[in-house]
């Protein structure tokens, strides 16, 4: 017998809107904790110092906060989703 599939409840064959949400409710604050972490530059290079050297440097950062940020939750989501899978 194949091991049951993630999200969906074995016994009705239905989606398991539980266990969904308890997933997405990590996911969202792991993506949260980044976009606050490059919010606060962006509102300064686009608020603060918008045609400066500075804005440039403070919207690159911003830049470089959010894509570290998805690969940070692309690597979660994988190892998540292994763990899933094997349970």
């Amino acid at each position: 017998m194949s091991p049951p599939r993630p999200f969906i409840d074995p016994a009705t064959g239905e989606i398991d809107r539980a266990q969904i949400l308890s997933e997405a409710v990590p996911l969202a604050k792991l993506i949260g904790v980044f976009v606050a972490g490059s919010l606060p530059l962006y509102a300064i290079a686009f608020f603060g110092a918008e045609n400066s050297a500075l804005g440039v440097v403070l919207a690159l950062l911003g830049e470089f906060i959010l894509a570290i940020g998805a690969g940070v939750v692309l690597m979660y989501v994988i190892a998540r989703g292994i763990r899933l899978a094997g349970e």
